[in-house]
């Protein structure tokens, strides 16, 4: 009788321990399993395809915003912005003064095509005097305000290009004479991206501030560029000034 008594004791031992280890495997389940999950994860979800990063040109240009011709970046030039935007056209139009690419295109078509972005001056009561004063303005903008041609030459034996950005907030000044309230001049802090090549093909930049005004006119009187959906009204140049113009 107390054998068999020992026995059964030695049954429900057996199985305590077996119950029990049982229940150990469980709770470590229980534990280890949204351990391994959550250790898991950042390997699945980490990973990122090249493919998916922004480019700038991706990112560059709202869907909404319009250009009198987008093709001119393929060229290294800034496109001129369809806008009565005073402050969005005068950024664009300080940067399109000193953006090209010497590969890309000469320094005779980068200033034809910038003189595109003009209007004459409506302070001069005639046709004449307005498109005599543009003439002017051009030739300024040649002689005075972007690269001369001789830096021009030596940038492009080194393949380079040049990159400009409106750093900072343009300051606005009222243009001597303009009754119509139209015309301002914005100036603004520019910073150059010069960018170089040697004969590797290894590429070096580094920056140069300068200080540009633009004069724009807002308004009815405005020119539009040929062939073009800009309209009267639009934003256009006037004339550009090396420095800060004094009011």
């Amino acid at each position: 009788m107390m054998a068999s008594t020992q026995r059964s004791s030695r049954r429900g031992l057996v199985w305590a321990v077996v119950g029990g280890a049982v229940l150990l495997v469980a709770l470590l389940a229980v534990v280890l399993v949204p351990l391994f999950s959550q250790n898991a994860e950042p390997a699945l979800t980490g990973s990122s395809s090249p493919a998916a990063k922004a480019t700038p040109s991706a990112t560059a240009a709202s869907p909404d915003e319009q250009f009198v011709d987008s093709s001119a970046a393929d060229k290294g030039w800034v496109p001129e912005p369809i806008t009565t935007d005073r402050d969005r056209y005068v950024r664009a139009a300080l940067t399109a003064a000193s953006t090209f690419d010497t590969q890309l295109s000469t320094r005779a078509e980068w200033l034809d095509y910038l003189d595109t972005w003009f209007t004459p001056d409506t302070r001069y009561t005639t046709e004449a005097d307005r498109e005599d004063d543009m003439r002017a303005s051009q030739l300024e903008l040649r002689q005075g305000v972007v690269l001369p041609e001789s830096e021009w030459d030596s940038l492009a034996n080194e393949d380079g290009r040049v990159e400009a950005d409106v750093d900072g907030d343009i300051e606005y000044t009222e243009v001597p004479g303009d009754t119509s309230g139209d015309m301002k001049i914005g100036t603004a802090d520019v910073v150059l991206t010069y960018t170089r090549s040697d004969e590797s093909g290894e590429e070096t930049s580094y920056d140069e501030p300068v200080r540009v005004s633009v004069q724009v006119l807002c308004g009815s009187a405005s020119v539009p560029t040929a062939d073009s959906a800009q309209q009267a009204g639009d934003c256009k140049v006037v004339r550009y000034f090396s420095g800060q113009v004094e009011p």
